[in-house]
């Protein structure tokens, strides 16, 4: 018998990559690349309004790791601690395979 894996939570500190601009698109957002080192014409990223909610956060270059995108959660949005925990390591890795962080 196997069992879920429970999601584990980064302790390593994280930065958004300068040089991209949230902009509104319907009801969604897209992260656009303004310098030439961000431009990439073969990826397109869209945000929910939790995860624009969250990269407005720390677009400004904060440090940060899952733990303190949780904490942004439960400050906005009424949901579980574990529900935050879940969300923000999703969105951490979710954000880390479309190199937007580092």
């Amino acid at each position: 018998m196997t069992f879920p894996q429970k999601h584990t939570i980064d302790k390593s500190t994280m930065k958004a990559k300068q040089g991209f601009k949230l902009r509104p698109l319907g009801n969604e957002f897209i992260l656009v690349g303004e310098s030439i080192e961000q431009i990439n014409f073969n990826k397109m990223i869209t945000m929910n309004e939790t995860a624009a909610y969250l990269w407005k956060k720390v677009a400004d270059g904060t440090d940060f790791d899952a733990k303190r995108l949780a904490d942004y959660l439960l400050e906005e949005y009424e949901v579980s601690e574990e529900q935050a925990l879940q969300d923000a390591q999703n969105t951490c890795e979710a954000w880390q395979n479309a190199g937007i962080i580092e």
